[in-house]
């Protein structure tokens, strides 16, 4: 190393099967009113009252936000952050897939340094002040963001997806319960874990990777093409289920210090303009972006395809690398993964915002860590070989 890096997040992690249960006394130590930001999905499932439960056993009271709904949006976090200034709360819990987090990380740092979330994007604002305490409960195995300082939330005037990163926004404590990811349906399990593979991936080629990055992220990687299939097939496998949540939260450590690349530039576009759920629409483009970037970083792709089997140790580092990318795209493959046409996407619709798409990857900056760094014309033809993109057969050269 040439010059010092820096690791950052969670204050507290606790991981593990009922490390849900920790909730109350968690949050004990940080307020004495809660807001619970959640969706109706978590409701319906028992999860929201369950949590409400361990508070109460702790003196903490209550106030619940359940309106998050898909992606995040500034309308959410604006209705979240009336609802807990009215309510005079002073602790945060979010508890739900990334959407929900995302939502949770912007209430905690708009409460105590004021604005609109936007500001925030590129730090033309910086949040000095520290955030109201917040509390991270993913029920998903895929976004890590529990363990991240980064959020994503939808401008809804623009249909701009703001990526906003600052040390602020990280959760003061992540509680990761493989348990609570056991309700997620087949199509989410897919397309969240395949999510935190990405993450992974990226943050092992991304220009901003260092050593503490790559082991976190190595492990991943390891964790979930081992169990990804596993627990697709096989839902109840509690085992494999808690090994792709502490993958995912590899990952989430991993990406949040080294950065995501060209797969999230490109996927957050896309979510904005189709609505696309962020999981699904990174794994739609995960395979043809890394044919896209292989030349310039074989010798780590190289690394990854060794993890995949023991065999590949026997490869040259050009067919290793290749066995990497092939791999992905049989998972994605087996997964049912669609493509943008058959999610539902006209093509006609899709044509006349692929410029707007590529121009806002490029302006959320992740391109520029990616091992081979796109033009606008690139992007714009990247997103048409996604639009038809096949998880079988011949690659982009």
């Amino acid at each position: 190393m040439d010059k010092y890096e820096v690791f950052r997040s969670p204050q507290v992690t606790i991981y593990g099967r009922e490390a849900f249960n920790q909730v109350g006394k968690e949050t004990s130590l940080r307020g004495k009113k809660a807001l619970i930001v959640s969706d109706k999905i978590m409701v319906s499932l028992g999860y929201v009252e369950t949590c409400i439960d361990y508070l109460r056993k702790e003196n903490v009271q209550i106030e619940t936000y359940t309106g998050v709904n898909s992606e995040p949006t500034d309308q959410y976090v604006e209705e979240a952050l009336s609802l807990f200034k009215e309510k005079n709360c002073d602790v945060i819990i979010s508890l739900g897939g990334g959407s929900c987090i995302d939502t949770a990380k912007a209430i905690a740092v708009l409460a105590t340094n004021g604005g609109y979330i936007g500001d925030y994007m590129g730090e033309a604002k910086y949040a000095g002040n520290s955030p109201v305490p917040h509390i991270a409960i993913p029920t998903t195995a895929g976004t890590g963001s529990e363990v991240t300082d980064a959020t994503i939330i939808t401008n809804v005037s623009n249909d701009e997806k703001m990526m906003i990163k600052q040390p602020a926004f990280m959760p003061a404590v992540a509680i990761v319960d493989p348990l609570l990811s056991m309700s997620s349906p087949k199509k989410v399990t897919a397309a969240t874990g395949i999510d935190a593979l990405s993450h992974a991936v990226e943050a092992y080629l991304s220009k901003k990777a260092q050593p503490m990055t790559d082991i976190l992220a190595l492990s991943a990687i390891k964790l979930i093409v081992s169990n990804i299939k596993t627990v697709y097939k096989n839902p109840d496998d509690l085992d494999a289920r808690e090994a792709m949540s502490i993958g995912s939260m590899y990952a989430g450590m991993a990406f949040s210090n080294a950065s995501v690349c060209l797969v999230h530039g490109m996927s957050r576009p896309i979510g904005a303009m189709f609505h696309v759920p962020h999981g699904e629409s990174n794994a739609m483009l995960f395979p043809a972006v890394l044919e896209f970037s292989k030349d310039k970083c074989k010798e780590r792709l190289a690394t990854i395809g060794k993890l995949f089997t023991t065999h590949a140790d026997k490869m040259e580092i050009h067919e290793a690398s290749n066995f990497a990318v092939e791999q992905i795209k049989n998972l994605c493959m087996h997964l049912n993964i669609p493509n943008l046409r058959d999610w539902g996407i006209k093509q006609d619709d899709f044509e006349k915002v692929i410029e707007k798409m590529a121009m806002d990857a490029i302006k959320s900056g992740s391109p520029n860590n990616n091992p081979r760094i796109p033009d606008q014309q690139e992007i714009e033809e990247l997103y048409r070989i996604c639009y038809d993109y096949q998880f079988s057969g011949s690659t982009v050269s």
